[in-house]
């Protein structure tokens, strides 16, 4: 198993769909203004957070169990930027939507720039044959109000292909998170 190039991940977004929309080369500029760069890197892919979050909030007092999740623990929010919280969390999405080739894994790590903030991004991997909208989960570790801004870059995702092609994907298996769009929230 090995780590795809920039070439090959062109060549993938190009003929197979890999990312939607893509973006070939990296950019740092949007009309003058810096930002946080997104595009292809030498080795992987930096993803753009979308202006759709959901912030967590403990309005209703509500227990976060992972087998019967309560909607009303997040408030919905769009915008050009979010700001999470003290020591909380918030789900955004991908503006990119992804198709994940059978032979490949693809993993996901925050950017630098909000790692040294102390936001830390924390994605599942991506498994063969997965596709949709990658929901984005930021947890902002300080003791400060973090911000995050949409329309710029957030992540990187890494692909790993495989020598052998698995036996079952996660298509095969029916995942109960193939196709999604917009941002998701936990499923049993």
């Amino acid at each position: 198993m090995s780590i795809k190039s920039d070439n090959w991940i062109i060549e993938q977004a190009e003929k197979n769909q890999l990312i939607n929309p893509f973006e070939a080369n990296q950019i740092r500029e949007v009309d003058g203004n810096k930002i946080v760069s997104y595009g292809v890197s030498s080795y992987g892919y930096d993803v753009r957070c979308s202006n759709e979050f959901k912030i967590f909030t403990n309005t209703f007092s509500s227990v976060v169990d992972p087998k019967n999740f309560d909607s009303n623990s997040f408030v919905d929010v769009i915008a050009d930027e979010c700001i999470i919280p003290p020591n909380s969390f918030a789900l955004a999405r991908t503006i990119e939507y992804f198709k994940i080739p059978r032979s490949v894994l693809t993993l996901c790590l925050g950017k630098s720039t909000y790692a040294r903030c102390g936001i830390i991004v924390n994605v599942t991997p991506l498994e063969p044959e997965w596709e949709g909208h990658v929901t984005l989960e930021f947890s902002n570790t300080t003791n400060l109000p973090a911000k995050i801004y949409a329309n710029e870059g957030v992540a990187q995702m890494l692909f790993f292909e495989s020598d052998d092609i698995c036996k079952t994907s996660y298509k095969d298996r029916g995942g109960k998170y193939q196709g999604q769009t917009g941002v998701t929230l936990p499923k049993t």
